[in-house]
C-alpha cells in the first residue's frame, strides 16, 4: 500500500493540524505494514519536524513557477505529480484535497477535525468562512470516505454539509508520546526552575484566542489565592487578557509561557494541580488528552465533543459562567482525595485513545477505500 498525505502542516505547523499529521504518520508507520508514506510539501522546513525516515518520500513542486506559487500546486496541480507517484490512496489530513484525483483513478480520505467556521462563524471574517466552505464542501462531496475526529464533528458535517453518515467514520486522536511518560522529580524540578513555577497551579494550555475563552479562566482565578499558568502563542484577543490582569493587579499570580518543548510540557502537565479548558468549542481538544495521560485532573466546558475527550469522570462548567468555574477549581484545590480519583479514572478512561487503536481504525478505512 502506497499512501499520499497533503503534508504542508506537517512540516509548516508547530502545533494542532501539525501534530495530527505527525502523529498520524508516526504511528502507522509503527503499528501498520504501509509500504510507502510519500508526503507532499510545499517548501521546505526550516525545522526539522518529523524524525521518521524509513519509507518515507518527501515531495516538492516542480518547476520554478509551482515553486512559486505553490499554494496554487496544492488545490489542484499536484495530483498529475501524485498519480506519477502511483500513490493507491491520498489522505488528506486536513480537510482539503486536491482537485483532479478521481480523474487519475487515486482513491481518498479526508480528516474533518471542525467546522466551527460553520457552527460558531462569528470567530471568523466572512472571506474566511467562504474560502473554509468552498474547500470542505469539496473535499467531503469528492472524497471516497471522511474520518471525523469526534462524534460532534460528525454531526455537523451531515448537518452543514449535507454528507452521508455511512460516509463517516470517527476516529479519535491520541496525542504524542511525550505525554505518556512518567518524568523524575530531578527532571520536573528542573523545569520548575526554569519557568519558575509554584508548587501548586492550575494549567491551561491552547492558543490565547477568542474561542478558548482564556479570558473567564482568568476571572475565575481572580479572588483566589491560586495561580495560572498559560501556556500558548497569543493572538490579539491577547490584549483584553492582558488588560484585565493589569487593572486588577494579577501580574504574581498569572505566568504566561511560549515556545514550550514537548518533554517540558509534559513535566508541566504533571506537575499541574488542575488543568482547566473552558474553551467555547474544539473539534476535539487534544490538550485534555495530554491532561488525562499526565494523570491530572481536567475541568472542561459542558456539551459539544467535550465529554467525548475528557470522559465522564472530569468535571464540567459552562465556559461563559465565572462564578462556577472558579467554584470547581477552589473544589478541587480543597480535596485532593476527589482530585486523586478523578486522576485515576480519568487515566483508565484516556487508555481508549491508544496509538494501536488509533493507527488500526487509520488502516481499516484505507483498506476499505481500495475494495
Amino acid at each position: 500500500m502506497r499512501i499520499g498525505f497533503d503534508a504542508k502542516r506537517i512540516f509548516h505547523n508547530s502545533t494542532g493540524l501539525g501534530n495530527y499529521g505527525r502523529d498520524a504518520i508516526r504511528i502507522l508507520h509503527r503499528y501498520t505494514p504501509i509500504e510507502k508514506f510519500v508526503l507532499y510539501n510545499t517548501a521546505p522546513s526550516s525545522v526539522d519536524r518529523l524524525d521518521i525516515l524509513k519509507n518515507i518520500l518527501i515531495k516538492y513542486p516542480k518547476g520554478w513557477f509551482w515553486k512559486k506559487f505553490s499554494a496554487l500546486w496544492r488545490l489542484g496541480p499536484v495530483s498529475k505529480q501524485i498519480a506519477k507517484d502511483k500513490v493507491d490512496i491520498f489522505h488528506g489530513l486536513t480537510g482539503e484535497l486536491p482537485a483532479g484525483l478521481k480523474n487519475h483513478g487515486i482513491a481518498t480520505v479526508v480528516t474533518v477535525h471542525d467546522l466551527i467556521f460553520l457552527t460558531h462563524p462569528n470567530f471568523y471574517s466572512f472571506f474566511d468562512r467562504i474560502i473554509y466552505t468552498k474547500k470542505f464542501q469539496y473535499a467531503a462531496t469528492n472524497s471516497d470516505k471522511i474520518i471525523a475526529i469526534s462524534e460532534q464533528t460528525k454531526r455537523d458535517a451531515v448537518q452543514y454539509l449535507g454528507v452521508d453518515p455511512e460516509k463517516v467514520t470517527v476516529i479519535y486522536q491520541g496525542c504524542n508520546d511525550v505525554y505518556k511518560k512518567e518524568y523524575d522529580g530531578e527532571f520536573k524540578e528542573e523545569v520548575r526552575r526554569k519557568y519558575d513555577l509554584p508548587q501548586n497551579f492550575v494549567l491551561n494550555v491552547g492558543t490565547l484566542q477568542e474561542r478558548k475563552n482564556a479570558f473567564t479562566l482568568v476571572q475565575a482565578i481572580d479572588g483566589t489565592d491560586h495561580h495560572l499558568i498559560l501556556v500558548g502563542s497569543e493572538k490579539k484577543y491577547a490584549h483584553k487578557i492582558h488588560a484585565y490582569i493589569e487593572d486588577n493587579q494579577l501580574q504574581s499570580q498569572i505566568t504566561f509561557l511560549k515556545n514550550v518543548g514537548d518533554t517540558e510540557l509534559a513535566a508541566i502537565y504533571q506537575m499541574a494541580t488542575v488543568f482547566c479548558y473552558p474553551s467555547i468549542c474544539e473539534g476535539f481538544g487534544i490538550p485534555i488528552i495530554e491532561a488525562l495521560f499526565s494523570k491530572t485532573a481536567v475541568i472542561t466546558s459542558k456539551g459539544g465533543c467535550f465529554p467525548e475527550a475528557g470522559g465522564p469522570h472530569s468535571v464540567y462548567i459552562d465556559p461563559l459562567d465565572v462564578g462556577a468555574l472558579r467554584k470547581e477549581i477552589c473544589r478541587l484545590f480543597e480535596n485532593p482525595e476527589l482530585r486523586k480519583d478523578i486522576e485515576e479514572k480519568g487515566y483508565r478512561f484516556v487508555q481508549k485513545f491508544s496509538d494501536e487503536s488509533v493507527a488500526h481504525n487509520l488502516y481499516e478505512v484505507y483498506k476499505s477505500v481500495l475494495v
